[in-house]
This record gives C-alpha cells, sequence and structure tokens, in this order.
C-alpha cells in the first residue's frame, strides 16, 4: 500500500511517499524550485517520490495533507473576533487569500493532484487530512527507535495547539494536552527574530547562534513582562507586547518601549544589544523547554522523548534536555518544521487511519535523513560534458585520498554524494566541507563561499565511533540536532590580550584544537557520522583522520545565503563556480577550480535570493 503525504501553502512545502508503512522518499519543493522554503503545492516533490517508486498517483490508496484548513480559519476568525476592531488591517490582508484558496483547499488539493497526475478529480485516491500537531507528533513518534515514549511538539501555531503533550506506545499516539494561541513559544521566539533584525520563519537559527555573544540582560524583563512561566512549563503571553494577532508584524510600540527602541532594520550592524536580547530570550526558551521535558517524564513515566516542531530545531536547548532532563533517550524528527509534517500525515494514515502494527527494529526508521534524489555518475558525466567543464573521475580510494589531501590543505570543497537530505540540515549528503582544526575555516566559510553574517557558527561532523574524544557526548546524534561542548582537554585557554574582549570581539579568538566548529561558549552542534547510513562520508572522514589524526571536519550546507540546499549536479556546479570553493566533488567526478572556465552569466546572481 502506498501513501502519499503533503504539507504546502504555510512554509517549507514536501512531499512524503511510505510503501507498506516503510519511508521511500521525501524532498522539500524549495529544492526543485530553488525558492527558500516555497509553500507552493509540492509537484516536483510529489514526482520525484513516484519516480523514486516507479510508481504513478493510480498506485497511491491515499494522499494525506498535514493540516485542517476549516479549524485554522475557525481559529482565525476568533481571533480577529476577540481582538477587533484592532485586528482590521491585518483581517483585510488574510481574508481574501482564504475566501479564494484556502477555505477551498480540498478542491485547491484534488486540482493540483489531477495536474501532477493527469488523472481525472473522481479516479483520484481517498484525500485525507490529520491535524498539524498530530503530523508533528507522529513524524516525531512512529520513525523513532522507541516502542513508547512521550511526544512533545512546539511550534509558532498549528490550527490551534501551540504546544502539544502525547504519550506514543506501539501503533497509538495518545493527545494528552495542549498549549493554545496565541500563547506559542515558537512566536515568542519568532517575535526576538523579527525584532533583532532577521527573517521569521527562516532567521530564528540565527539568533540560537547569536545568543553566546550577549549577555542573559533581558531575562528577568521577559519573564516579568512578556510570559508568565508556571513550574510546569505550561506559560501564557501578555499579549500587550506583541503585534502578530492585530497586525502585520510581530511586535509593537510597547516592545520596543520595554527593549530600548524600534526593531534593528535587517542587514544594518549588530550591536550588543541584540546580542543580548538572543542570549535572553534563548535562555528562557531553554527553560521553557526543559521544564516542559520534566512534566512529561513526571506524567508519563517514559524513559524517551521525542520532539517535533519547529522549536525542536533548537538544538542548544535539545542538549541540555539531553543533558540535564530527566529521559534516557531523546530523539528528534531531522524535519522537524512543517516539511516534516508530510511525513507525520503519511505516517498517521497507516498506523492510527489503517491501524497497522508497528515493529521497531532498534534504530531509527529516516534511514539517516537521505530520502532525497541521487544520481549516477553517467548522470553527473553528461551534465559535466554537456557544460565543457574539465573533471577527473576516480575509483574510491583515490577519490578519498585526493579529498582528505585537499581538506588537509585547508580548501574548501563540495561535496555530493548519495540521496539528498530531508530536513534543513546538510548531512553529508549536499554539504559544503573544510578542515575543522583551521583557524580561518569558519571566517573563509562565511564569507567568501556561503556570503553571510560572520558570526554564524559551523557544525562539526565527526565519525561516532570518536564523538567522546572531542565532545562531552556518548549519544548519537546523525542529524546535527543536538549541541555538546566540547571536551574541557581540547579547549585553549584565553590569551591576556583577549581579556575585556566581549560580544563580536571574540570571533576570531580560538576557542580549541578544532576552532572552525567551536563557538564562542566551547559548545558545537555535533553530527556524528555513521558507517551504514552513509558509508562513503564516513570512509571520507576516516582517509581525513589517518593523514591528520584528527576525526572531524566542519560541514555545512552546499548553497549560499538564501539559496536552498543543492539538489542536481547542476545546482552544485553553479554554486561552485559563483563562490571561491577550491574543489567540487560529485560522486566520483572531481572538479578543480582552477581548471574550470570563466563563469558568465546575466546580471548579479546575488540578487536572484532574497536573503533569509
Amino acid at each position: 500500500m502506498y501513501i502519499l503525504g503533503i504539507s504546502a501553502f504555510y512554509h517549507d512545502s514536501a512531499a512524503c511517499l511510505l510503501r507498506d508503512g516503510e519511508i521511500l522518499a521525501a524532498a522539500q519543493e524549495e529544492r526543485f524550485t530553488r525558492k527558500k522554503a516555497d509553500a507552493a503545492f509540492p509537484a516536483h516533490a510529489v514526482e520525484y517520490c513516484f519516480a523514486e517508486a516507479g510508481i504513478r498517483m493510480s498506485d497511491v490508496k491515499y494522499v494525506v495533507f498535514y493540516d485542517k484548513p476549516l479549524v485554522k480559519f475557525e481559529r482565525l476568525l476568533e481571533t480577529y473576533l476577540a481582538y477587533a476592531p484592532s485586528g482590521l488591517r491585518s483581517f483585510v490582508a488574510a481574508m481574501p487569500v482564504w475566501l479564494k484558496e484556502k477555505l477551498l483547499l480540498k478542491k485547491l488539493l484534488k486540482n493540483e493532484l489531477c495536474d501532477v497526475s493527469g488523472m481525472k478529480a473522481a479516479d483520484l485516491p481517498q484525500l485525507l487530512f490529520t491535524e498539524h500537531h498530530e503530523a508533528h507528533a507522529a513524524s516525531a513518534f512512529y520513525p523513532s527507535p522507541h516502542e513508547r515514549a512521550a511526544v512533545l511538539c512546539m511550534d509558532g501555531v498549528g490550527e490551534w495547539a501551540t504546544t502539544s503533550a502525547w504519550l506514543g506506545e506501539g501503533n497509538t499516539l495518545a493527545p494528552l494536552w495542549e498549549i493554545p494561541f496565541p500563547h506559542s513559544l515558537g512566536l515568542l521566539y519568532s517575535a526576538f527574530t523579527y525584532y533583532t533584525g532577521f527573517k521569521v520563519n527562516s532567521g530564528e537559527y540565527k539568533v540560537m547562534g547569536l545568543a553566546p555573544y550577549g549577555k542573559p540582560t533581558f531575562v528577568k524583563a521577559i519573564f516579568d513582562e512578556l510570559i508568565d512561566l508556571k513550574p510546569d512549563g505550561t506559560f501564557r503571553m501578555n499579549m500587550q507586547y506583541f503585534n502578530y494577532c492585530t497586525g502585520l508584524t510581530m511586535t509593537n510600540a510597547r516592545f520596543d518601549a520595554l527593549f530600548g527602541g524600534p526593531p534593528r532594520k535587517p542587514e544594518s550592524k549588530l550591536t550588543q544589544r541584540e546580542m543580548d536580547l538572543a542570549r535572553s530570550v534563548q535562555e528562557v526558551t531553554e527553560e521553557v523547554m526543559l521544564r516542559l521535558a520534566r512534566t512529561m517524564h513526571k506524567e508519563t513515566g517514559a524513559k524517551a522523548l521525542c520532539l517535533a516542531g519547529g522549536v525542536a530545531l533548537n538544538c542548544v536547548g535539545n542538549g541540555r534536555i539531553l543533558r540535564e532532563g530527566p529521559f534516557d533517550d531523546l530523539w528528534i524528527q531531522p524535519a522537524a518544521g512543517d516539511a516534516g509534517g508530510a511525513l507525520g500525515a503519511a505516517l498517521a494514515a497507516w498506523y492510527q487511519f489503517e491501524q497497522k502494527p508497528r515493529v521497531v527494529q532498534g534504530k531509527d526508521a529516516m534511514k539517516g535523513a537521505y530520502l532525497g534524489p541521487a544520481y549516477s555518475n553517467d548522470d553527473i558525466e553528461a551534465v559535466l560534458k554537456k557544460l565543457d567543464a574539465p573533471y577527473e573521475r576516480l575509483d574510491d580510494a583515490d577519490l578519498l585520498g585526493r579529498v582528505a589531501s585537499d581538506l588537509a590543505a585547508e580548501k574548501v570543497i563540495g561535496w555530493m554524494q548519495g540521496r539528498m537530505e530531508f530536513g534543513p540540515r546538510a548531512l553529508g549528503g549536499r554539504s559544503i566541507i573544510g578542515d575543522g582544526r583551521s583557524t580561518k575555516m569558519q571566517s573563509v566559510m562565511n564569507l567568501k563561499i556561503k556570503y553571510r553574517e560572520s558570526f554564524r557558527p559551523f557544525a562539526p561532523s565527526v565519525l561516532r565511533e570518536r564523538v567522546s574524544d572531542y565532545f562531552e557526548m556518548k549519544c548519537d546524534s546523525p542529524y546535527m540536532l543536538l549541541v555538546a561542548p566540547v571536551v574541557e582537554s581540547r579547549r585553549t585557554e584565553a590569551l591576556p590580550e583577549h581579556e575585556g574582549l566581549w560580544g563580536i570581539e571574540l570571533l576570531n579568538v580560538p576557542r580549541s584544537d578544532i576552532p572552525a566548529v567551536t563557538h564562542l561558549d566551547y559548545s558545537a552542534r555535533v553530527q556524528t557520522v555513521h558507517a551504514d547510513t552513509n558509508p562513503r562520508y564516513h570512509a571520507l572522514l576516516q582517509a581525513f583522520e589517518a593523514k591528520t589524526g584528527c576525526g572531524v571536519i566542519v560541514n555545512t550546507s552546499f548553497n549560499v545565503r538564501g539559496e536552498p540546499i543543492v539538489c542536481s549536479p547542476m545546482d552544485a556546479y553553479r554554486c561552485f563556480m559563483r563562490t571561491e570553493m577550491d574543489t567540487l566533488v560529485l560522486e566520483n567526478c572531481v572538479l578543480d577550480k582552477k581548471k574550470q572556465k570563466a563563469w558568465k552569466e546575466e546580471g548579479d546572481w546575488r540578487t536572484e535570493f532574497e536573503l533569509d
């Protein structure tokens, strides 16, 4: 039985295909359209899923959407009525879209499915709808390696829920309680994302990365004025400071007065205020996450906790739950945001609607999140020959030796291997990699490759069997969703000339013997690399360790700022030529930048992608 899951029409549209409960394929629409966070119907992602499985729409039994639009519309109307007349501007802006499209979502979905399949509406598979947080919870629990687990979902808002608690046992997923809109930890964080000058729904991870440069100056003000946090982690927000219910912005003049001025203008200079605000909201978020986790353990007695929803991408908070929380194990859905709703919707139909039995295999069912398209060497060579791009095709041993040598020489390498990752993290399928020992690598990658803010940290990829030699971590972290401290023996003591420095001044001060991946507070967002899910990336790390004695490399997503992660060989070559990367590796094909012809294209490509 095939089930197609879909998330669409809000942000991060995606499609996922199950066969008898097995996850066959999943991908975000943005990777095909090259439009960041593309909200359109995921036609390209659906076509890819079918091609991967070798099926057509007529082979599918259910198409499952990750949201209930009529319930969401009810929430919108009730919110406008509750705040009337102050919500008029937002109401006028939202209603035409709802009246034209979203209230007729079932019809819209059928039209899109007809277009992508060539079928008549009457012949389409049965269309099902899950609730938004139900899809998140299903995506967190069902692929996890746990027979029984507490499940916590935290995001901006679904239909009504912003935080929801569940208990997963076998093939059942029981709702326990929820916190309703407008009281939202995700929207609190997004309010500070907006206020510090970053883009809501994409810039939240910048706030998290900026936080270690600041002081928790505003924590008391947040707790005193913005959020009433109870000992059990539940909370209510003071809506007098927020504008997202009634206007077109996240915060208002009262918020400005509390924090000493208007929001920072995007792309303007970062000041100590923004750093302190980031640190403060991060600490508040971590405290809420910890209290909620403790409450769920107390209520369920479960030994494991599963997380999903956009807040579950806060890997600093996740790391604290793992280290300080009461659970023995923590499993986080790698596509924790709305894209993962497509997966959760399909899994909910299989286990809850069809009531199929669930067999836990002892490891998660996500296949390392390598669920997207792959390209053969022949596919790649056809593209390179058409481009007249000089390259070498090497066997595996020569390839790994060459790349390890380039890494040791501090070259920056575009690395495209196997299936594309599902979710926001590059995990060695579509990555830009470098030497973690290099003192210049963070600056070079940020400014010359990614063309992004200098403060943003990079993550380490580390051999799973060596993780404890570098980080205070003993568990798996394959999806780069846990932050852990660098072990003390590898840390570098601050020199006398560094005393008195604060904030962004500390950016270029080495913190350890792997400075390219060590953040200001000695932390790192760790990816453990496993031989069973990504054997070639694991072998590369082994080759690099054999050459250098170091089992860690820098891993960041293969894209420039504002661009979706590359999908195809052409995407990868274009990004390679637009940046100052030194080497491009496409499966067994290796390209040296110095041997390539001059790259020419009309206009300034930097205007192609809207800055995130």
